[in-house]
């Protein structure tokens, strides 16, 4: 035994067993915080509408408890958990065709968190009419919209306008509603999106593809910022075609990327919509979920992953139940953001050339929760008044064969063209866009102007 010895110098965990503090200015989103203020600024989705039954329903949004349900009307509320009469959850209240009741002294509260009725109570002036005229239970704007609900958290006085984005009219899209708990702070689960090189190692060479296995090509990275559009491409060589894959964020948290399974880089596709139009909502500080549509068709995903477990696939390469010696051989996006703790510790992070696109959007809301802790409202990602937001989540494949020279950058330049044309026609009517544009990606590929070797 005397002759066992310890290989190698070097070691130093003892003298980093202290654990770097997390972002608090970021991470933390619970009522009264910097940058739950600023979240809520904006429109949310909280819950999948197929779960707001004949029963109320609790969910725990930005830290803050609340419950939901529907009217025998079918009017959707959000309000909050304790009733204002003896604190009775309203989690056991009755939904009845005005509002919902307390299961407790039967108190009856409209969506808008009016007291309508305080039975048991004197009718006439008197201490329950007082109540009635200065009290209101705490209640939300909440609306339900293919299959999800929303809401807005905010100052009644500051609620915007309902974000209508371009993804939710795609001709020949078939959207399919879904939800993903994870048990971490919503920053981790955000960032993955402004990440498009994790795809190669994550979901490609550590446990084998699970999307394509062009993906497995690191490819050339740019990023794309306007106002509160982030837009993260990874352009990939795979023969004689170029393979530009788009992930994009809207701020605070909309998210779409380019198809997980339709595009793998053997045959053209132009401007290919996104595989989910998706929210990712803090819960509290140590939870967050993803809310989304999963779209199927030509420009989204194929039809046969319209099922629960195709959502989860397109979410995160894996279904969510798995044993946990699966989850250790080919680890998910789940795996990778829970493995780093509820809240991870950003101050152990050594950001690198390739998380520029982290870094970039992590900084603007930086400065958007700073502008409004000083009075200063923040921006609606609405780019022309009345009409549905332009996004970009896509991927294109073009025939574009390696020239003599520089292919990386050919391949930099392809997708330089690709973007510019694509915001060039951000202008025009979404009837006429689209079409535009795949007709200016085909005469890209038969080498009209503009694509430079």
């Amino acid at each position: 035994m005397s002759g066992l010895r310890v290989k190698g110098s070097g070691y130093a965990g003892y003298e980093r067993t202290a654990m770097p503090d997390h972002d608090r200015e970021l991470a933390e989103i619970g009522p009264g915080t910097a940058c739950g203020e600023f979240h809520r600024r904006y429109w949310h989705p909280i819950a999948l509408a197929s779960d707001v039954g004949e029963l109320p329903t609790k969910v725990r949004v930005f830290g803050e408890d609340l419950v939901l349900f529907r009217t025998t009307a079918g009017e959707i509320g959000l309000v909050h958990k304790h009733c204002p009469h003896r604190r009775a959850s309203l989690e056991f209240g009755r939904c009845e065709e005005r509002g919902i009741r307390c299961c407790y002294h039967g108190w009856l509260f409209a969506t808008n968190g009016e007291i309508l009725e305080t039975p048991g109570e004197a009718p006439g002036p008197g201490p329950a009419a007082d109540v009635r005229a200065r009290t209101r239970l705490g209640a939300y704007p909440a609306i339900e919209f293919n299959g999800l609900v929303f809401a807005y958290l905010g100052p009644a006085g500051k609620m915007p306008e309902f974000p209508c984005y371009d993804a939710f009219d795609t001709p020949g899209i078939t959207m399919r509603p879904y939800r993903v708990d994870y048990d971490c702070n919503w920053l981790q689960v955000l960032d993955a999106i402004m990440d498009p090189i994790h795809t190669t190692f994550l979901h490609s060479l550590n446990g084998g593809a699970q999307f394509s296995e062009a993906m497995k090509e690191i490819g050339e990275l740019q990023i794309f910022e306007r106002g509160l559009q982030f837009l993260g491409s990874n352009t990939r060589r795979v023969g004689d075609l170029v393979w530009v894959r788009v992930n994009e964020l809207v701020l605070p948290n909309f998210t779409q990327a380019g198809s997980a399974y339709t595009a793998d880089g053997t045959r053209e596709h132009y401007f290919g919509r996104s595989s989910f139009t998706r929210w990712v909502v803090p819960v509290d500080d140590r939870r967050s979920m993803s809310l989304a549509w999963a779209n199927f068709g030509d420009r989204g995903d194929p039809h046969e992953y319209n099922t629960r477990e195709g959502c989860e696939l397109i979410e995160q390469g894996e279904i969510v139940e798995r044993p946990y010696e699966e989850r250790q051989r080919r680890p998910a996006d789940a795996e990778a953001v829970e493995g780093m703790g509820p809240i991870s510790a950003h101050g152990g992070e050594n950001l690198m050339p390739t998380d520029r696109g982290v870094a970039l959007y992590r900084r603007r809301i930086r400065q958007l929760v700073r502008d409004l802790a000083k009075g200063e409202e923040p921006p609606q990602p609405q780019q022309f008044p009345g009409q549905a937001i332009r996004t970009y989540g896509q991927d294109t494949i073009l025939r574009l064969p390696a020239k003599n020279g520089d292919d990386r950058k050919f391949l930099n330049a392809v997708t330089s063209d690709v973007m510019k044309m694509q915001f060039a026609a951000e202008d025009k009517p979404l009837e006429e866009r689209d079409a535009h544009i795949v007709a200016e990606l085909k005469r890209m590929e038969k080498g009209g102007p503009g694509i430079e070797s």
